[in-house]
């Protein structure tokens, strides 16, 4: 007796390429494992015996290969009309069957994995005919009623591991190939693919010009379903942050002003990327269950999202290229949403939007502020010297286009998006609810259940489809309140326009960790002395030093958890940043994670932010859940990127507006709002302070924070 098989069965109706599938997959597979093959179209009993072939298979097929025995059974003999010879199909360290049935109720207990092949009817009739011609057109509808009647009793393609559109362009087995190792029934035994994604080559190529960014994008990634601009708005902006002024640290011996390096720090790079070319794929968590995407295939794996990273993440995979200053060296980029909280201590609450959204770039284009140059990273794929060909161009007529505003303008950017009817904002609590809401949560903190706990609110809009396009919205917002952490996202129906001032984690490829959150916001005013009147009234403010400081604590115990021992440090505290459209108080803590530690196991350590939760975390967010009375979705998550160098960085979703379509012709606009509450809060002065962070927003698409 072998040991038992890992058994792949292959389902799915007449016609839609079952057999040249598996018959391909195990071709591919053979090049690093024993595999065994079995279609069940040798030992249906005839054309209306497809619930008998069924039978027949799971239990003198199946059921013996699955003890790892031979498996002896009966093939039919189709020109004669019945049953011939025994047969006998041997057991290997995989076997594939495929036919329809492979996967019905009485096998799926003994199968590893289920791969669901569908294909248009017409597609599918074409290619049945095709392949068995006059034998099969008398019978065509017969079967398929046979086929209806059973899938009208057992759901099979709603229990598949594994969905493929498979089309006949011959692209299904390589993709089936790319994402079978991510379902934990098969990584064991597909050792050796999934090495091979850690062995991959970056070509990484310099070019001294430097694009307009927004102009950029639109050639590359304007017909892209998938993709994503990690946007450093703000560097270089006179409005950016590192302004002097009080509170803020005095200026080093050598002319270096702290604050301003570290705004050089977190606005150096820009980052663009799709999910196109052979390396390319998505994955959508919700609820307990990954679904990822590469071309015509999409795997479903349950379980935690911060485990399924820990397969794809942490890990290097790809050498720095000589030269290349960025820590990013593609991979996953993308966003995760509050809800994640499920994972890390909080309860579990389901939002409209996925828990988390990411695309894994195979080529992308890093921009280089402090340079002035760009770079073009690629995977070795057979692609990959056509995409950089086209990247060239594309970069070399984005920096021969005029910078002093004329490509954002031509590309919707101003400062307004100036719909023809402003969308017309509801929040979830009126004022005088969330002063209560206020009030409850200094209640909580009276009895001793939380220090501070961040409340948050969420403004919500309905318009048109047609008349708010989500990236002429992007770029009025970057133009209005540039910042270090922008980013648009652009995620099938859901789109993203964020311009977040606070980074939440940054790991290097060293294992060096930062965090920096921001507690304490005041508006910008025009005039200059009102300004510095407001930016030293933060400065001097203990309330907010207060919150600023019991968030300081908690990053440092979250960062702790992975963090070599004595290695978590405050380099600064309470310093004052200045933005476009609000004043911020901002600490860094930084950490050095233990050699070997599990990166996407220290992130989960971290999330969500402590900044947008309160201390202590996991009591304060189930105070939270009860405060709010809704969940916050992405707002309060986080975007950025995982790179194949091991390398994170990723940044607090606030500031963030939210797009989502459902194809009735509507967009649901979301944009989350909050603030911290502590015992000595003011409601009055909390409520002011989240129609200040939400101006910067609103006012950008012509609209106004609702009253009551």
């Amino acid at each position: 007796m072998s040991p038992s098989p890992v058994i792949i069965a292959v389902d799915g109706r007449s016609g839609a390429g079952k057999t040249t599938l598996a018959v391909e997959l195990a071709a591919r597979l053979r090049a690093h494992h024993k595999v065994s093959l079995f279609h069940l179209e040798d030992i249906y009993p005839g054309w209306d015996g497809l619930a008998a072939g069924v039978e027949r298979y799971v239990a003198t097929v199946l059921a013996p290969l699955s003890r790892g025995e031979a498996a002896t059974w009966t093939r039919r003999d189709w020109e004669n009309h019945y049953d011939g010879g025994a047969r006998v199909t041997l057991p290997a360290e995989i076997v594939i069957v495929e036919g329809v049935g492979a996967a019905s109720e009485a096998a799926r207990p003994m199968l590893g994995a289920v791969i669901w092949a569908e294909s248009p009817d017409d597609l599918r009739r074409t290619r049945a005919l095709g392949r068995d011609g006059a034998t099969y057109e008398p019978y065509w509808d017969r079967w398929a009623a046979q086929e209806e009647e059973w899938l009208g009793r057992d759901d099979v393609p709603g229990h598949a591991d594994l969905l493929v559109q498979n089309l006949a362009d011959g692209s299904a087995p390589a993709d089936l190939l790319r994402i079978l190792p991510y379902l934990p029934a098969l990584a064991p035994v597909l050792a050796p693919e999934l090495s091979a994604r850690r062995g991959l080559r970056l070509h990484a190529e310099r070019l001294n010009a430097f694009p307009d960014a927004p102009a950029l994008f639109q050639s590359l990634y304007s017909r892209s379903a998938n993709a994503v601009w990690l946007d450093s708005s703000n560097a270089g902006s006179p409005a950016g942050a590192g302004q002097a002024g009080a509170g803020q640290e005095k200026p080093r011996p050598d002319g270096t002003d702290p604050a301003a390096l570290a705004a050089a720090e977190r606005s150096r790079f820009s980052i663009m990327a799709d999910d196109g070319g052979t390396f390319g794929q998505s994955v959508t968590h919700r609820a307990g269950v990954s679904l990822v995407s590469t071309g015509s295939s999409t795997a479903k794996v349950a379980g935690p999202f911060f485990r399924w990273l820990d397969t794809v993440w942490g890990r290097r995979a790809v050498r720095t290229p000589d030269g290349y200053p960025c820590e990013f060296t593609l991979g996953w980029l993308g966003c995760l949403g509050y809800e994640l909280k499920r994972e890390t201590g909080g309860s579990d609450l389901s939002a409209p939007t996925p828990d988390a959204a990411l695309i894994f770039a195979g080529r992308a284009v890093v921009l280089d502020h402090a340079q002035g140059t760009t770079w073009l990273l690629a995977l070795d794929a057979p692609d990959a010297g056509e995409w950089l060909a086209q990247a060239r161009t594309a970069v070399d007529t984005a920096a021969a286009r005029p910078a002093a505003g004329g490509p954002a303008a031509q590309a919707g950017g101003s400062t307004g998006v100036v719909p023809s009817t402003p969308p017309a904002f509801r929040s979830r609590d009126t004022s005088a609810q969330y002063r209560e809401k206020i009030e409850a949560a200094q209640h909580q903190i009276a009895q001793g259940n939380t220090y501070e706990v961040c409340l948050t609110t969420t403004l919500e809009a309905r318009t048109q489809e047609s008349s708010l396009d989500p990236w002429s919205t992007y770029l009025a917002l970057r133009r209005r309140n540039p910042a270090p952490f922008a980013s648009y996202l652009r995620l099938g129906n859901l789109a993203v326009a964020s311009t977040s001032p606070e980074r939440f984690l940054k790991i290097a490829s060293d294992g060096g960790m930062r965090a920096e959150p921001i507690k304490g916001t005041r508006r910008r005013a025009a005039d200059p002395q009102e300004d510095s009147r407001l930016r030293a009234g933060l400065a001097a403010s203990l309330k907010d030093r207060a919150e600023n400081i019991m968030i300081v604590d908690l990053l440092r115990n979250d960062l702790s958890h992975f963090a070599e021992p004595g290695s978590v440090t405050v380099s600064r505290l309470c310093a004052i940043e200045s933005y476009a459209t609000v004043h911020q108080m901002v600490s860094t803590i930084d950490a050095r994670l233990l050699p070997g530690a599990p990166r996407a196991e220290a992130v989960a350590a971290c999330f969500p932010a402590g900044s947008m939760t309160g201390a202590p975390k996991i009591s304060t967010m189930a105070i939270l859940d009860q405060l709010e009375g809704g969940p916050r979705g992405l707002y309060s998550g986080a975007i950025g990127y995982f790179s194949l160098n091991a390398a994170a960085d990723l940044a607090v979703a606030i500031r963030t507006l939210v797009i989502s379509t459902d194809g009735d012709g509507t967009a649901q606009l979301s944009l989350g709002v909050g603030g911290a509450i502590t015992s000595d809060s003011v409601p009055d002065d909390e409520y002011e302070e989240i129609r200040t962070k939400a101006y910067g927003v609103l006012s950008a698409l012509g609209s106004v924070f609702p009253e009551d």
